[in-house]
């Protein structure tokens, strides 16, 4: 796919992210809802942003003062909520700040970028309904909200029933390329079940992500257990295989969703997926690293990974898993190890969370 650049942006000269943002048809979303790192972002470059527990997390963490008071504030005027609804509360205050600052991209891409995500609560993970409920809720809390929601089976059973009820989709907790098959082919349903009611058509700007990086960590983990030596770095490649090959898949399906790049942990995820239709969500700090060296975004999503690489990688059976559009079940998208890891980190920061706004309702003695 050849990588033609976004209409009347081609002659803009910016910095190196910019550049390649425009040039191309690649977006570049901001891996964190912090305003400040936001907008410094779309000073970058760019059109979205995109957020998890963790994140979100750390964005409350570094205005205490700010978020604390705020906290305080809601407790007086809900004197019946606990720590998780008012912990939630703040979450959904933030991610509707961030979503205005990029209301101007929303407009002008027509929505399918200018998307801030807000991810559904990690304890709902086993229940379908309550994740529906809570995406449709969400949804309506700006016009330019995007959900995330996790690629399990029961996670992808309610992108599917979220998506339908005009929901707006970010798949999470996604690592293969099956999951992203799977979720794409959920949403495409999605809309041929909306369009076969007569429900109002629109960009949904649905994106499927794949966090390479998780990818990456989970793999080292599992040949170290397992004794197996590599050539050093092949495993740095592992989450931009499976990157490159889901958005191969995607274009030559025709999916309605994009793919999304999350989980930085090398530059390899920036300069091996820049010029397809997709999105790239860089943390703040990568971004900055990027700027700094001055690393060109010159189209390489289609050039096949190294052979050398690929045919070691290909030895693993834990990523010929991650990598076959067929490697996974459905049933085993939640029990595949970097989904375990993940998901507990999320839970982590959820339980922080509520430590976080417990301390400022019932400071210790």
């Amino acid at each position: 796919m050849s990588a033609a650049p976004k209409a009347g942006t081609a002659a803009r000269q910016g910095g190196t992210l910019e550049r390649a943002a425009a040039s191309t048809p690649t977006s570049l979303w901001n891996d964190s809802a912090d305003l400040d790192e936001l907008r410094q972002s779309i000073a970058f470059g760019a059109v979205g942003a995109t957020c998890n527990p963790v994140i979100a997390l750390a964005a409350i963490r570094r205005r205490p003062e700010r978020w604390g008071n705020r906290v305080r504030e809601l407790a007086r005027e809900h004197p019946a909520w606990g720590e998780s609804q008012l912990g939630w509360e703040v979450v959904a205050e933030l991610s509707i700040e961030a979503a205005e600052l990029l209301l101007p991209a929303f407009a002008a891409s027509g929505g399918r970028d200018g998307r801030l995500s807000i991810q559904t609560d990690p304890r709902l993970h086993r229940d379908p309904k309550a994740l529906v409920e809570q995406a449709v809720r969400f949804s309506g809390l700006a016009p330019n909200i995007i959900v995330k929601i996790p690629a399990t089976e029961r996670g992808i059973a309610a992108m599917e029933e979220a998506a339908y009820q005009g929901v707006s989709i970010n798949a999470t907790l996604s690592f293969t390329v099956a999951q992203a098959v799977t979720v794409g082919e959920a949403l495409d349903r999605a809309h041929r079940r909306r369009a076969s009611e007569g429900l109002a058509e629109r960009e949904f700007g649905h994106v499927v992500t794949i966090m390479g990086g998780r990818l990456d960590d989970w793999l080292k983990i599992w040949v170290a257990r397992r004794e197996i030596l590599t050539t050093p770095g092949v495993l740095d490649w592992a989450g931009v295989a499976a990157l490159k090959r889901a958005h191969r898949i995607f274009v030559e399906r025709g999916y309605s969703s994009r793919i999304l790049s999350a989980a930085f942990r090398n530059s390899l995820q920036w300069s091996e997926l820049v010029g397809g239709d997709l999105v790239i969500s860089p943390p703040f700090e990568w971004q900055q690293r990027i700027e700094a060296n001055g690393l060109i975004g010159e189209p390489r999503i289609d050039e096949p990974v190294p052979a050398s690489i690929l045919s070691e990688l290909l030895t693993l059976e834990e990523f010929r898993r991650a990598y076959e559009p067929d490697g996974l079940r459905i049933e085993e998208f939640g029990e595949f190890g970097a989904a375990r890891t993940t998901l507990r980190q999320f839970l982590d920061a959820d339980a922080q969370l509520d430590a976080f706004v417990r301390d400022i309702l019932i400071p210790a003695p």
